[in-house]
């Protein structure tokens, strides 16, 4: 009777070969064969220097059991040739080590690790029936209760709600040069009769999602993507994020997504269940009630509403600073041109455009409090772009030198004394106490008529957008993505005011 090396009971019948089973894998070597079909493999990289770490893999055995693998960085050469997602193997030695704690895709205490004399090939002639996938989903609940814990990542199937801002209705149309540039894409999505969340899918699974999306003859409704990690984005909202291993399927690809497909086509009023204004509403607080929700322990990170009247622009503070014409980051002096202080951008060497960074003073029936535009939010309230503004006031002033300080502009006093509805965002520097200067992203109109479809798609749209810069500063680089299992990152800086703003080298 053939025995494993740690001496529990026989694990295969075959005769010539010693099998094991994924259920009785332990930490430690392993001089005996594994047989599974490689599901998927992705690589893990440093967050911060983003070196590679090594290939993870994905992997199940004909028992049905899931494991994770992974390939040092120095040995993946030697078996990346012969991998293909899908195909079946054996593997001959490999080393049990302890299941990472955080951002696991498999239930096993064990990772199968290639060790240095592990032999990996392909069985052409397989004797034995393999599953192609296996899922695991969770409930809404589920999700809610490991919200934040970057503990296990899970599946999730459901009907699209939203892609991109825009409904099923009529086909949505994906701007793939935009999706490019963001590197993300949002999708609100229902899981059954529960509440619509927020999918974020970055990176790679964004480009996944786009090119399966656009390739489907009719208009995708069903929507399952892999490993996602549960996070608290806005005034609460639960939200799933894309990690590395992720992977996007849709109506008739897997097994999971046609029986959903068909329980969907069960149920049609479930599709319209949920209107688009509940998806997108904000919290409407007055400045009293969003300094309140600073204060308390368990505030995170929110977007609000708020109906306020600004009484000054303050002077003395850079109304903009020169950011990159790609991204919008900061740009900071390089030896012979701007550089984007994002890491991710790709104009290293950059054009400076003038943004807004205005800070202004605002009041309400409750309280007073100081807001700062950004970007787009100080070309809403003026109508004229920070650049425009800027390259006037050089033109007038031709005398001037590139170092010189550009006042506060008239666009910007004129507002004095005039009440708008504004988008804000608080972030961690509020309740550090860094600052309690409040961020506006959108300022939106006061008329009281009801919202049309396409004001609803543009607020959601808006929402994306505010999403996918939450906490990133002008002051600091876009780090984040919804990330990998051992990507995710923080897009915080500090706060502190920009250096004193300065004539940029190309307007317009």
């Amino acid at each position: 009777m053939a025995m494993k090396r740690n001496g529990k009971s026989p694990v295969s019948s075959d005769p010539d070969e010693q099998v094991m089973f994924f259920k009785d894998v332990s930490l430690g070597p392993h001089e005996t064969q594994l047989r599974f079909r490689l599901i998927h493999f992705w690589e893990a990289r440093n967050p911060v220097k983003k070196t590679l770490i090594g290939l993870e893999m994905l992997l199940i055995d004909e028992q049905g059991t899931v494991i994770q693998g992974f390939i040092p960085p120095g040995r993946i050469k030697k078996y990346l040739p012969d991998m293909k997602r899908g195909s079946v193997y054996k593997l001959i030695n490999f080393y049990g080590s302890k299941n990472k704690p955080v951002y696991r895709v498999t239930d096993h205490v064990a990772t199968v690790s290639f060790a240095w004399n592990s032999e990996m090939s392909v069985l052409h002639e397989i004797p034995i029936s393999f599953d192609e996938d296996r899922f695991r989903f969770h409930s809404y609940e589920d999700f809610e209760a490991n919200c934040d814990l970057k503990g296990d990542l899970y599946d999730v199937v459901g009907h699209m709600k939203l892609v991109d801002g825009q409904t099923l209705i009529e086909r949505p149309s994906l701007d793939l040069a935009k999706i490019a540039t963001t590197r993300h894409i949002v999708v609100h999505v229902q899981s059954h009769e529960g509440p619509v969340m927020k999918l974020y899918l970055w990176d790679q699974a964004a480009t996944d999602f786009c090119e399966k999306f656009n390739s489907c003859e009719n208009t995708p409704t069903v929507l399952l993507v892999t490993t996602v990690n549960t996070k608290r984005l806005g005034a609460g909202t639960l939200a799933l994020t894309s990690m590395s291993p992720t992977r996007v399927f849709m109506d008739s690809d897997v097994q999971p997504t046609r029986d959903y497909f068909t329980w969907l086509g069960s149920n049609p009023e479930i599709a319209n269940q949920v209107s688009a204004d509940v998806i997108t509403k904000r919290e409407t607080l007055s400045i009293a009630e969003i300094f309140s929700y600073m204060t308390q322990e368990s505030a995170k990170a929110a977007f609000f509403e708020c109906t306020a009247t600004i009484d000054d622009v303050v002077h003395g503070y850079p109304w903009y600073y020169i950011g990159c014409s790609g991204c919008h980051s900061k740009a900071t002096n390089g030896p012979s041109s701007l550089i984007c202080t994002n890491p991710k951008c790709e104009k290293v060497n950059t054009d400076g455009v003038a943004q807004y960074r205005a800070k202004i003073s605002v009041y309400d029936n409750s309280e007073q409090a100081f807001f700062v535009l950004l970007g787009d939010a100080g070309r809403e309230l003026t109508g004229r772009h920070a650049s425009e503004l800027v390259s006037s006031y050089f033109e007038a002033n031709k005398s001037e030198g590139a170092d010189h300080e550009v006042p506060v502009p008239e666009a910007l006093i004129s507002t004095i004394g005039q009440t708008h509805k504004f988008c804000v965002k608080v972030t961690d520097h509020n309740f550090s106490g860094n600052t309690r200067a409040i961020t506006v992203t959108k300022i939106l109109s006061l008329d009281p008529t009801p919202p049309t479809e396409a004001s609803v798609r543009n607020d959601i749209a808006a929402m994306s957008e505010e999403a996918a810069q939450t906490g990133n500063d002008v002051c600091g680089p876009l780090k984040g993505r919804g990330v990998s299992g051992d990507e995710e990152s923080k897009r915080m800086c500090s706060s502190a005011d920009p250096e004193t703003a300065k004539r940029p080298r190309c307007e317009n």
